[in-house]
Parts: C-alpha cells; sequence; structure tokens
C-alpha cells in the first residue's frame, strides 16, 4: 500500500526539499502541499494523507490548531510533527493535540523517511529525549484522576505500560522483561485497545497526565535518539 503524504510548511523550499526526498521511494507518494494550517485541512480533507508532515509554526492556523482540526475530522489520520528539540512547550501541546511523533528538519533522509513509515503503519515516534521532556512538563500540571479502565489492565501489560511511559521501544521492553518482541507487540495492542488510546503516545500522555507513573519509577533508555517505533 502506498502511503500518502501531505507536506505542510509555510517555506516552499522546505516543501520542496522534502518532495524531492519523498518522491524516490516506491512505498511513499506525496499527494499535496500547504502552505499553511488552514490549506492543510482543506487538503488533508480532499486528498485523504495517510501521514501530515506538520510543520508547527505557520501562518492562517499553526500546526497545533491543524492537526487538532485533522485530527477531529479524521481519527485514522496520522500526523507527524516537524519541529525542533528545544520548542518544550509545542512538544507538551502537540501530544496533546495527538500527534504521532515528531522529526527534526535537520535530521538525516534515512531519519525522515523511516519515521514517515513507522507513523504510516499505525506506531508512534518518541525519542527518550522528548519523552523526558514531556514528563518534565507533566509533572507541573494539576492530575486528574486515572481513568477506571486502568485497572483492566494484567500485571503484565502494567510492567510494559510502565516502560512505554519510559520511552523504551518494543525491543527495549522485551530485553527488559525477558519476553519476545512478538509478545510484547500482543501486550501492547491489548493496552491501546483497553484504555482506548490510538497509539503509544497517547500512552505516554496518559501516564504522567493522570500521574499514573511517577517519573522516578520509570527506568528510561539511555540512548537518547533511539526512537520509539
Amino acid at each position: 500500500m502506498t502511503i500518502r503524504v501531505l507536506v505542510a510548511d509555510d517555506q516552499s523550499m522546505v516543501r520542496a526539499g522534502f518532495r524531492m526526498l519523498l518522491a524516490g521511494e516506491e512505498d511513499i507518494e506525496v499527494v499535496a502541499e500547504a502552505g499553511n494550517g488552514l490549506e492543510a485541512v482543506d487538503k488533508a480533507a480532499r486528498f485523504h494523507p495517510t501521514v501530515v508532515l506538520m510543520d508547527i509554526r505557520m501562518p492562517e492556523l499553526d500546526g497545533l490548531e491543524a492537526t487538532r482540526r485533522i485530527l477531529a475530522a479524521d481519527n485514522a489520520a496520522r500526523i507527524l510533527i516537524l519541529t525542533t528539540f528545544d520548542l518544550d512547550e509545542y512538544i507538551y501541546e502537540a501530544l496533546k493535540a495527538g500527534a504521532s511523533g515528531f522529526v527534526l528538519k535537520d535530521d538525516t533522509p534515512e531519519q525522515l523517511i523511516a519515521a514517515v513509515r513507522t507513523v504510516a503503519a499505525g506506531d508512534a515516534l518518541l525519542s527518550p529525549t522528548i519523552t523526558r521532556r514531556v514528563i518534565k512538563q507533566f509533572t507541573r500540571i494539576p492530575r486528574p484522576a486515572p481513568p477506571k479502565e486502568l485497572d483492566d489492565l494484567s500485571e503484565r501489560e502494567r510492567e510494559v505500560f510502565r516502560l512505554i511511559a519510559g520511552g523504551l521501544s518494543n525491543a527495549e521492553i522485551a530485553q527488559e522483561l525477558y519476553i519476545s518482541e512478538t509478545t510484547v507487540k500482543t501486550h501492547v495492542t491489548h493496552i491501546l485497545q483497553k484504555l482506548d488510546l490510538r497509539d503509544r503516545v497517547q500512552a505516554v500522555v496518559l501516564a504522567y497526565q493522570t500521574g499514573f507513573f511517577e517519573p522516578e519509577a520509570v527506568r528510561s533508555s539511555g540512548r537518547d535518539e533511539s526512537p520509539t517505533a
């Protein structure tokens, strides 16, 4: 299946660069471009992209509100935020808005292409560096009571959930718990289904928004730039 991509960025040269980069991939097609947030919302509705590469800072409508509107209209859409690591407040808000991951504009072509494929597959892209920044942000805000659905998780699912919240990949969770990666994927699927979450990014948000897991109780991966997938 071809991955349909919408590139939303207010700089035409940036859009052209992404189009040229992705054009060389047989399984990826750039179906539309948008120069502002309103145009991104409109073209997402018209072209039904698999993945939207969304810049945060755009005229007319910023990337955060565009993300909210696109996902409100199509919950199956996947938003990949184009950002830099020093925009903590945007990262936090983008996660709450439903973004499935983040990429840096100066990432290598290989990293960007891999990110598009990861998000298109329904997985999330959240590096441990981003995870720790999110944890720090969530510890500063009032916390609602954890949803009762958390009680439906088995003991093993709670262990997996805890490690997801720490930003570990499926492979790292498998190593940590001495189980197969396939088993981890099964647990992740069950966790998301029970908690009615779209992806593991939302799982991280839930874990720290409710205070279900405290930051000091979570083991973080030492490889800062290894994305969770």
